[in-house]
């Protein structure tokens, strides 16, 4: 069962079809739903007095098994609530953190979750054991030093802090990949969005993986990451990471900080919008919040409104003021645009790039396939000598990636100039 409290200034037509999808999302069946009016939420049991006792008697009616209240309940309220209910109560941040138990599938997603669910279930710890709380005398009389109650807490406090160990040696080497990548200058682009617009889908169709995508929240959660070539053979890597979702449990935030330092770390966001949701523009400013959370707010960011074939729209572009692309609309499960989008990225990416001259002697034929394995050499010339020489479209890392190869002279480094996009301002 379902519960929501219609607050002032709360759209619960929305906030009700996100509780449940959120529920078939976690393999439940929503069997009866309870709406109630509040000015404000009850201390005691937060949907009032009145509300727990009609739950109770739905509850039995509709022989539910749990009851999930759409906003996050105090300890003291789930236990209150559950004491009149006569069943198991669950809040919002309870339901989404089961759901992201469900769909972790990488070593560090399942410590992520772990981590979380045990700092949300740490504040939920009630008196079950009191045939323990007492020390009594007596041979084989004597009770534990501890109640259970503070064993429990102390088992809790021990996992903690050995899993957050755990993720923190999980984080260095997730920094250590990092910093290898960025030895070569690759830039990257990672998908956000808010959860179920389609970004699994659309990485599925740039880059030909095999990610899980469903019509569910939170269908990704680890982070995948795959390189893809752009036309003009521009190459980036494209990661796809967890859906954003309004009210987004502040624990999930900080257990998946590593995973989120990916987005804080990328040079282009592909913001995935759902052009087919009546509430698209609430969902780009859930996204936005949680962006500057992260401390990903500054990046550079291109739109995507997906799901056009839904809308009956055509594929396009649209540019900003200074002419560089902005939005693109497209569909990810048919294909439509992605041509228009591939075009939009490698333009990115290629109108701060310049073109470089390189001379390069006829023993320098180990360098030469490095430079074609990792850059963009626009042509290539025999001299009378036997000499190559390249032109290079290059970006400034890139520039500074080849004046530290160990086997490059620098004088066979020639002039340079701005590259056609650049001086066109395309």
């Amino acid at each position: 069962m379902v519960v929501q409290l219609r607050l002032p200034g709360l759209d619960i037509e929305s906030e009700l079809e996100e509780l449940r999808l959120l529920v078939r999302s976690a393999g439940g069946e929503v069997g009866a739903e309870l709406i109630g009016r509040r000015e404000r939420p009850d201390v005691t049991t937060y949907i009032g007095k009145g509300k727990a006792e009609e739950l109770r008697d739905l509850a039995a009616q509709a022989n539910v098994d749990v009851a999930i209240v759409n906003h996050d309940l105090s300890p003291t309220q789930e236990r209150n609530l559950e004491k009149i209910a006569g069943c198991r109560v669950l809040d919002r941040t309870g339901l989404i953190l089961d759901i992201f138990a469900q769909r972790a599938r990488s070593h560090e997603g399942k410590l992520q979750v772990e981590l979380a669910q045990l700092e949300h279930l740490a504040t939920r710890l009630v008196r079950g054991w009191t045939h323990l709380e007492r020390q009594r005398g007596g041979i084989g009389l004597r009770g534990p030093g501890e109640t259970q109650l503070e064993v429990d807490r102390r088992l809790i406090r021990d996992r903690v802090k050995h899993l957050t160990q755990r993720l923190d040696r999980v984080r260095a080497q997730r920094g250590s990949r990092r910093k290898a990548r960025d030895k070569i200058p690759i830039p990257t682009v990672s998908l956000v969005g808010y959860t179920n617009a389609g970004k699994s889908t659309l990485f599925n169709r740039l880059t030909g993986a095999e990610v899980y995508a469903a019509d569910q929240l939170f269908a990704t959660l680890d982070p995948t990451m795959r390189r893809l070539t752009l036309p003009g053979n521009t190459e980036v890597v494209l990661a796809d990471t967890v859906g954003f979702i309004r009210h987004l449990p502040h624990q999930l935030v900080e257990a998946f900080k590593s995973t989120l330092e990916e987005v804080a770390e990328a040079d282009l966001l592909l913001h995935v919008v759902d052009g087919a949701s009546a509430e698209r523009r609430e969902q780009i400013e859930q996204v936005q919040a949680v962006l500057a959370e992260i401390g990903a707010a500054d990046i550079p960011q291109l739109t995507v409104f997906n799901k056009i074939d839904l809308t009956d729209e055509a594929p396009r572009l649209e540019r900003d003021e200074h002419g560089h692309p902005a939005r693109v609309w497209l569909s990810a499960r048919r294909g439509d645009g992605i041509a228009v989008l591939s075009d939009a990225l490698a333009e990115y990416f290629r109108r701060a790039r310049r073109v470089q001259a390189l001379e390069l002697p006829p023993r320098a034929g180990r360098l030469r396939a490095l430079l074609y394995e990792h850059l963009h050499v626009l042509r290539e010339t025999v001299t009378g000598s036997g000499a190559w020489r390249l032109e290079i479209e290059l970006t400034d890392p890139d520039l500074a990636w080849l004046r530290s190869l160990p086997d490059l002279d620098p004088a066979w480094l020639l002039s340079e100039t701005p590259s056609v996009l650049a001086r066109t301002g395309s």
